[in-house]
């Protein structure tokens, strides 16, 4: 508010500053007597000239503060000076305060102003033509196209192209808003793919570790051997979880950030279905009994369906892990324009009632996966066992 009153403090001390200048330049005209060259006045009433002066300077003064009270202010005292005689100063002033009511005031005072002289112009030219007999007569209305409808039109050209000036500019800032909000929501959407990237990599590894790890603590002598193997895959699904997680971090570095010459370091395998294989090995390591059957001719598909893929094995092969009987059956297909997935294991009969396997954010995120890439997403139980189908649209060019 107070950034606002100063504003409207300068722009006033800023027109005042204006209508002095013509005050003094008027009283100039004035003093000197070049009035008279407009019509003639008795002598004892020529000082009227410069009051009348002063009040249409001041509708200058007011010319931004108060534009419809400043042509008002203008307008009566460029009338008095009508009545006086016609001062050559206070008409160059009421110019410019027609100018200033078309440029600052309302967008409907404009019409008002131009029909208004128009009208006094052509008023002027047919009296003119009648009084002196002649086309000469015409001539009557040229002052008040010079001093009326010209400084309406100049205001109403300036006043359209600072509308068109401030119009672009809104346009700018409303397609910058907008391009900000685009970039926001992007990079809200990918860190939700992070964040479900995530959770993925974590949670089916740690699940994992902590399936052995429980059944290292629960049964009681255990023989060094088998201790030593849910050691081993506890171990693999810690070091390969870190590897992910280390990969995802490589992943969100800026490339500039070790330099253009920095040592390069060892990459961890891209996930994709083509290190399925691997997947199934290590449910196996895990103690799942694990059967892959791949149809269809093995082919490149795009990053993002590929990761989407893997993950959704992966997760279905974890569910499996926790939830199972001990068995699963992943089948891959490519398709014609799509990969599709099935992955079932049976239920154990004590979840065998009711039983909602990966009901909770893995389930989720294998929709949310499939969707994002327009594909068909079920899980659910079938019978005695639980089974999850993807279809993913594999259109476009492998990346």
């Amino acid at each position: 508010m107070t950034g606002l009153l100063g504003a409207g403090r300068g722009t006033l001390r800023r027109d005042l500053a204006l209508a002095g200048l013509y005050l003094v330049g008027g009283l100039l005209i004035v003093a000197t007597g070049a009035y008279r060259e407009v019509q003639p006045a008795p002598a004892e009433m020529r000082f009227l000239f410069s009051v009348t002066l002063a009040v249409t300077c001041a509708g200058v003064a007011l010319r931004r503060v108060a534009p419809r009270a400043g042509l008002a202010v203008g307008t009566v005292g460029t009338v008095a000076d009508v009545l006086l005689g016609v001062s050559l100063a206070t008409i160059l002033v009421y110019a410019q305060v027609l100018y200033d009511a078309v440029v600052y005031g309302p967008p409907r005072l404009w019409r008002w102003l131009l029909w208004i002289t128009s009208v006094l112009a052509f008023g002027l030219a047919v009296a003119g033509l009648v009084a002196v007999g002649s086309w000469t007569g015409v001539a009557a209305g040229i002052p008040i196209v010079l001093a009326g409808t010209l400084p309406v039109l100049t205001g109403l050209t300036v006043r359209q192209y600072r509308d068109q000036a401030a119009a672009e500019r809104d346009r700018a800032e409303k397609a910058a808003r907008l391009a900000e909000l685009d970039r926001r929501q992007a990079i809200t959407a990918e860190r939700t793919r992070m964040a479900r990237e995530l959770h993925d990599v974590v949670a089916n590894h740690l699940s994992a570790v902590a399936i052995h790890s429980t059944a290292v603590l629960s049964v009681p002598g255990l023989e060094r051997p088998q201790v030593e193997q849910a050691l081993q895959v506890i171990r693999e699904n810690s070091v390969q979880g870190l590897a992910e997680m280390r990969r995802m971090i490589d992943l969100l570095r800026e490339p500039a950030a070790d330099g253009p010459h920095a040592p390069a370091l060892p990459r961890t395998v891209e996930p994709g279905l083509t290190t399925v294989d691997r997947l199934v090995a290590q449910a196996r390591g895990a103690g799942l009994d694990v059967r892959l059957e791949t149809t269809g001719t093995v082919r490149p598909l795009p990053a993002n369906v590929d990761l989407a893929a893997y993950r959704i094995v992966q997760e279905s092969l974890t569910n499996a892990l926790k939830h199972g009987a001990g068995r699963a059956e992943v089948a891959v297909g490519y398709d014609p324009g799509l990969v599709r997935l099935v992955v079932s294991n049976p239920l154990p009969e004590v979840a065998g009632r009711g039983a909602t396997l990966g009901a909770g954010a893995g389930l989720v995120g294998m929709r949310e996966r499939v969707e994002l890439l327009h594909g068909r997403f079920d899980a659910g139980r079938r019978g005695p066992a639980w089974l999850v189908h993807a279809e993913l649209p594999t259109g476009g060019e492998a990346t």
